[in-house]
This record gives structure tokens, C-alpha cells and sequence, in this order.
């Protein structure tokens, strides 16, 4: 059992509320996963930069990594968030920064890259963990969030989520996937490479995959339908876009409100209830086998 939210703002206005607004439903989930959490948000981006998402082994760890990174690649500037920095860095630069890593820092994981994508995740009760990365000061345009109960694995940062296998682009799953071994060896001889067993992160892999070859996200999510096999609920963040898929049976709880201001997304309603204006937002159980996709 885990606990999943996403809100998409649909009104600037609100932008600056974003992370204070998340925080507050991240921590509304965290009986349905105290062990870890994770929250992606999508921010500010300037163009010809990259935005990567680092984990170090500790926030003195990090810390040092970045000194080294700002020295070997001359205009990169970072922010660091506790274990966690967003190294800012030219598109050119930033495609040589994993081998740079691999040489100088292995044990520092890229966590997720793109324009103006943002990825934070560690073990502890959710409150903590927003608390840590400063979640309620972020501002933006959507962000997603998990929180997460280990029931078939290790507690460990590697199982917390969002996870993303492409630019700007994660994933946060309520439920299991049957088919994920097979699904990933097709994957990694597409090229994808996976950093985790997890099977949400194969589910990230696949529409990566699929959105590479040229799909949407929601034809990505639609044909998803047939070739992952299990149960499942899915918000999905992009650069400019928030998607919700749910498996044909729907076994997993999910509630969604809209109002002219946001879309928002909960595995209950109580995750929902404290949002501006839900009084008078348009409340609903999404569909089961039915993408749901909005766009900025």
C-alpha cells in the first residue's frame, strides 16, 4: 500500500503555492506510506541549461561533489537541497556529466534531468522528508508526489519514488506490475538503463521508451494499457503536462477535483479536502483503462 498525489496548476497565480500545497498532501498520505517519499516538481528553467537532480551518501558528501563539479565544468552552478543538489549546467556539458561521475563519484546517483524538472526522495516519514528539501517553499507549475510502504522490498531511498528514465519526464505508481522482469531486458536492449529493480521504474522506462519513438505521453499511456500487466494507478509528469492512467480492474483507490485553478489528484479524498476552492471543484473517481492528460 502506498499513497499517491499530483497537482497540476492551471492558474500562475497559484504557482507560488505549489510546494506548500504538495507538502501538505505528501504528509496527508502518510499512513498508506510512512518508510519513504519522494516529490518531483516542475519549476523555472532557462534555455540552452539542463537541470540534474543529484544524490549523494550524505549532505557532506554532496556538498563536495558539487565543488568538484562546479571546478571541472567552468559555469555550472548548483543548489543544495540536504543530500540532494540541482546542478545547473549548459545542454552540452550536462551530456558528459554521468561520465564524469562514473570516474570521480560513483556513489553519486543522477536522479533525474531535464529543463525544468526537479526529483528529491529519501527515507523517512513524508513530513520529514519535505521538510529536508524544503518542498513548501518550491514554486511551479505541477508537481507529483509518493509515499511509500515497503512491502516487497527493502526500506531504501532506491525504492522511493518518483522515477524517471527521461528528460523532464516521471513517474509515481500505486500497485504492482506482473510482466516488469521481461519488460525491463526489452528495454535495456532499447537503451534504457535502469538503476533499481523496481518495477515502477521499468513502467517510467516503458513510456520513455514509447515517447522516444515519437508518441505522446497519452498514446504512451494508452498503449501501455495492453503491454503492462498488473495492477496499477499512474500520475505521470512532463515538461508541460500531467497524466493519470489506472489498469482496467481499477483495484487501487483514486479520486480527482478540477476547478478553474487546478487539477489534483489523491489516492483518498482527505488528500484533497484542504486544496483553495474544493467546495466547488468538480470531484470524481477517474475511469479504469481511461487516460486522463492536461497540458500547459
Amino acid at each position: 500500500m502506498c499513497g499517491i498525489v499530483g497537482l497540476f496548476i492551471k492558474d500562475p497565480a497559484l504557482e507560488p503555492e505549489l510546494g506548500r500545497l504538495t507538502a501538505r498532501m505528501l504528509e496527508t498520505m502518510t499512513d498508506r506510506g510512512p518508510d519513504s517519499a519522494g516529490f518531483a516538481v516542475y519549476g523555472a528553467g532557462t534555455d540552452g541549461q539542463t537541470k540534474i537532480t543529484l544524490r549523494g551518501v550524505a549532505a557532506d558528501a554532496i556538498e563536495e561533489t558539487v565543488t568538484a563539479i562546479e571546478s571541472a565544468f567552468p559555469g555550472a552552478t548548483a543548489v543544495l537541497h540536504d543530500t540532494h543538489a540541482v546542478v545547473s549546467l549548459s545542454s552540452g556539458d550536462a551530456s558528459h556529466l554521468g561520465d564524469w561521475l562514473a570516474e570521480n563519484s560513483p556513489e553519486t546517483e543522477i536522479v533525474g534531468r531535464g529543463s525544468r524538472m526537479e526529483i528529491y526522495k529519501e527515507v523517512g516519514l513524508p513530513a520529514d522528508v519535505a521538510s529536508r528539501f524544503g518542498l513548501a517553499t518550491m514554486r511551479g507549475t505541477h508537481a507529483i508526489g509518493h509515499t511509500r510502504m515497503a512491502t516487497e522490498s527493502a526500506v531504501t531511498t532506491d525504492g522511493a519514488h518518483p522515477y524517471s528514465t527521461g528528460q523532464d519526464q516521471c513517474l509515481v505508481h500505486n500497485g504492482s506490475l506482473s510482466n516488469h522482469n521481461n519488460l525491463r531486458r526489452v528495454l535495456r536492449r532499447e537503451g534504457i538503463a535502469f538503476e533499481t529493480e523496481n518495477d515502477t521504474e521499468v513502467a517510467a522506462g516503458y513510456l520513455s521508451w514509447r515517447m522516444r519513438e515519437g508518441m505522446s505521453l497519452g498514446d504512451a499511456l494508452e498503449v501501455g494499457l495492453t503491454d503492462l500487466d498488473g495492477f496499477y494507478t499512474f500520475v505521470v509528469g512532463t515538461e508541460n503536462g500531467f497524466g493519470v492512467l489506472r489498469d482496467g480492474i481499477a483495484c487501487k483507490p483514486a479520486i480527482m477535483a478540477e476547478t478553474d485553478q487546478y487539477v489534483a489528484f489523491g489516492s483518498e479524498y482527505r488528500v484533497l479536502a484542504d486544496l483553495p476552492g474544493i467546495g466547488q471543484a468538480r470531484v470524481w473517481e477517474p475511469e479504469p483503462a481511461t487516460v486522463y492528460f492536461w497540458e500547459r
